[in-house]
């Protein structure tokens, strides 16, 4: 369970869209946040990355050397 408080728009816009489509703000809501949570999930996860490559924790392999591992040179 969760609730939240929205801009007085927000909601106003939600409840709009609601009625014009005979779902739920509960459904927009959802979908909303399905939508961008993965984004949001990537975004850590890079920058987590980019923290331990810069501290050391983590090192690069350049692309030319991936590449000729896997047999995708030129």
């Amino acid at each position: 369970m969760l609730a939240i408080r929205l801009p007085v728009e927000i909601e106003t816009r939600l409840t709009n869209l609601a009625k014009l489509t005979g779902r739920t703000k509960t459904f927009y809501v959802k979908e909303a946040i399905l939508e961008h949570l993965e984004d949001l999930e990537d975004i850590y996860i890079a920058k987590q990355s980019l923290q331990d490559i810069r501290s050391g924790k983590s090192k690069t392999i350049p692309l030319e050397e991936v590449m000729k591992k896997y047999g995708l040179e030129d």
